[in-house]
């Protein structure tokens, strides 16, 4: 990661009977080597070696040894580690045990190496919309256009961010379609003026069917980004693009596709911007309905007897029966000590203050939230 740390740190271990080594410093380039299926050379590479720790000879001792060492990355930005079809973009470490007489031992660790590609640019959070229209059939047996119209609110996103897509789709021909919505990655290997271009996809979406004479409207119909290689476009060798491809399917006709620019980066969407373009905007609209005004004098509620009827009150009450030795007593119901205030209504406000106000209130009361 170039955001990290400015090196790469490490440790090599040996394990040796008893030998005499030399230790010196040193940093090379050297030309990569060229992508499998293409001829030419690819680019140049970077290489830092570090022999020792010290001057002169040492004698290391029979058992297990460690040297700790420390690489600083170029400044110069790096691409991301990349491997693909026909090629890849690799960062290694290579450790060599040289000894007289004796054949190298070397073991190798590969690095992974980011980019970052911040998506909060202003290039990154433009809006995408494109519109397209075709015809379907051929000749004298056309059968009638369709429509489309696909929008995304930016052009940036990252791993694991859902794409909200509006689109509008009107089928005006005799056939049944199907739109549809689809992530595309393009690899694209370039060396000694041939190119090679893979096209695969990583995530799509499928609507609903669309007869004859109708129309659909996607208000934010969201494609999850799987997990993917952020997008390099600063290599050149090798690149990878990204799409996000709206089209429609038409039985026995030619898809019609909208393709829109898309770049996965790595720094997410911190939601400045356009977020608060939108808050201001929703805040601009009338609220006036947040105005609440009290009436002058508090009414009480309505009667029971006049909302619940006696018919529909019996209807609802189960009957109770009288309970057992209750001959020679005077017997009632359950509830019988609550049902003569069942339709009386709560009293007056001014019956239960205790320090009503001497002065009327003319000016309505309003709260505003």
């Amino acid at each position: 990661d170039q955001g990290g740390l400015p090196g790469v740190g490490s440790g090599l271990a040996s394990r040796v009977r008893r030998d005499r080594t030399s230790w010196v410093r040193s940093s090379t380039w050297r030309p990569a080597p060229c992508p499998s299926g293409l001829t030419g050379t690819s680019g140049s590479g970077f290489s830092r070696t570090a022999r020792g720790g010290g001057e002169g000879i040492i004698l290391l001792q029979p058992g297990k040894h460690e040297f700790p060492f420390r690489f600083q990355l170029p400044s110069e930005p790096l691409v991301t580690s990349f491997t693909g079809k026909y090629g890849s973009i690799q960062y290694c470490v290579r450790a060599v045990l040289e000894r007289p007489k004796v054949p190298d031992q070397s073991v190798k660790r590969e690095l992974q190496v980011v980019s970052h590609v911040d998506v909060n640019t202003p290039a990154l959070l433009t809006p995408v919309l494109k519109t397209q229209e075709k015809m379907v059939g051929c000749w004298f047996f056309t059968s009638g256009p369709v429509s489309l119209s696909a929008k995304i609110e930016r052009k940036g996103y990252c791993n694991g961010e859902a794409i909200p897509i509006y689109a509008e789709i009107e089928n005006c021909s005799s056939r049944l379609i199907v739109p549809k919505a689809a992530i595309f990655q393009t690899q694209t290997y370039l060396a000694s003026g041939k190119t090679k271009t893979i096209r695969h996809m990583v995530a799509n979406v499928r609507g609903n069917h669309i007869a004859s004479g109708s129309t659909d409207t996607w208000n934010g119909k969201t494609l999850k980004i799987p997990p993917v290689t952020p997008s390099i476009l600063d290599c050149c060798i090798i690149r990878v693009d990204y799409s996000l491809a709206v089209y429609i399917h038409i039985p026995g006709a030619k898809k019609l596709m909208l393709e829109l620019p898309l770049v996965i980066g790595t720094i997410p969407y911190n939601g400045f911007g356009s977020r608060n373009s939108s808050i201001a905007s929703q805040f601009s609209m009338d609220m006036s309905w947040l105005t609440l005004t009290l009436p002058e004098q508090p009414e009480a509620p309505p009667n029971y007897a006049d909302v619940v009827s006696e018919e529909e009150f019996s209807r609802h009450i189960p009957s109770y029966p009288q309970p057992p030795n209750c001959e020679g007593e005077v017997c009632c119901p359950m509830f019988a000590c609550i049902q003569e205030f069942r339709f009386q209504p709560p009293p007056l406000y001014a019956e239960v203050d205790p320090h009503p106000s001497d002065v009327e209130e003319t000016q309505p009361v309003s709260f505003i939230l």
